[in-house]
């Protein structure tokens, strides 16, 4: 029983810290050419989300997470933020929260565009992580409504 009970609070394994920047934002940042709607951003919160970017990239998550934690604190419904969490989740292994995070991004921020793509890629991974082949299949389908055009100009 007390092996069954270490086993349920081991940390999750480590993982490749590149999933999100490889799989989720390069690919989602090459697909620019569609309709783009980006909010206001509180200035407090760009500032500790540019400090977690800089921490992720020097690969300390941990850091990056406590940044976007605090920024949540100041605006909890930021999508990009939510996004940005989501992505350090997923470089974590940590599957559920990742999508959780994602899921959360994508209900409060813009349905198309960059950031839609990388709250269904992020879905996708965390999905195909956890075996949910079928749902991760389903969260790549949509990245397809994510793709809308600009009116024309006059």
């Amino acid at each position: 029983m007390l092996l069954l009970a270490a086993c349920a609070t081991q940390s999750p394994a480590p993982v490749d810290e590149r999933i999100a920047s490889e799989q989720v934002r390069a690919p989602a940042a090459a697909e620019t050419r569609g309709l783009q709607v980006y909010p206001l951003r509180n200035p407090a919160v760009a500032e500790l989300s540019s400090a977690a970017l800089q921490a992720e990239q020097a690969g300390d998550l941990a850091r990056a997470a406590l940044l976007l934690e605090r920024a949540l604190r100041i605006e909890p419904r930021d999508p990009e933020v939510l996004q940005q969490m989501a992505e350090v989740r997923l470089d974590q292994g940590r599957w559920e929260q990742a999508e959780g995070y994602a899921r959360r991004s994508f209900d409060v921020g813009p349905r198309v565009g960059e950031l839609c793509e990388r709250n269904w890629r992020t879905v996708a991974l965390a999905r195909e992580r956890q075996d949910e082949n079928p749902a991760a299949a389903e969260a790549r389908r949509r990245l397809s409504a994510c793709r809308v055009e600009p009116p024309s100009r006059l």
